[in-house]
């Protein structure tokens, strides 16, 4: 049975940079919201999108869009044997519910990972990925203090379900402990 795994958070979170190595690591296929977002949108992963929240992009119909286009692909990839890592900020239930009805749906197990870290660490990630030329995410500090007033805790999913993981250790620490709460 393949799996589905949901890497979420607010920005900077490091969900992304875990989403990844743990993708790689079991060969599973690897599918994040900015990158969809931006592949829908016509422009290159690389190229900075500076809109207000909620335009352009990042308007809800967009958003909407995006979450629906990675459902779509994790359902393809589950659909092939696949195990899919979807990687985004899943804030809202019902996003979260969507993932667990593709899992219904495609019988696949589906776990969600709660990537969090303290603000002070959340500037220091922004400020690094501000130089980076090769970030993908468009986030900004005014962006992260809205998302975390809106995020939409994950109350509804049973402890089995949600691995809660503070990123400020070490990506391998970080990748044994996922794997040791997957039984893997």
């Amino acid at each position: 049975m393949p799996d589905l795994l949901v890497f979420f958070g607010l920005i900077a979170s490091g969900k992304s940079t875990l989403a990844e190595n743990f993708a790689d690591s079991e060969n599973m296929e690897y599918l994040n919201t900015d990158r969809v977002r931006k592949e829908l949108a016509g422009i290159e992963a690389t190229q900075h999108q500076s809109e207000d929240p909620d335009q352009g992009i990042y308007s809800p119909a967009f958003t909407e869009r995006t979450y629906a286009t990675m459902l779509a692909r994790a359902a393809d990839g589950l659909g092939r044997g696949k195990g899919v890592v979807l990687d985004g900020s899943y804030s809202r239930r019902r996003d979260r519910a969507a993932v667990l009805a593709c899992g219904r749906r495609e019988k696949a197990l589906v776990r969600f990972i709660l990537c969090s870290c303290s603000d002070t660490e959340v500037k220091r990630r922004l400020a690094m990925r501000a130089r980076d030329p090769q970030a993908v995410s468009d986030g900004r500090w005014e962006i992260y203090l809205r998302q975390k007033e809106s995020f939409e805790p994950p109350d509804e999913l049973a402890p089995d379900q949600l691995l809660l993981l503070n990123t400020e250790a070490e990506p391998d620490v970080l990748l044994q402990r996922i794997h040791q709460w997957l039984g893997t």
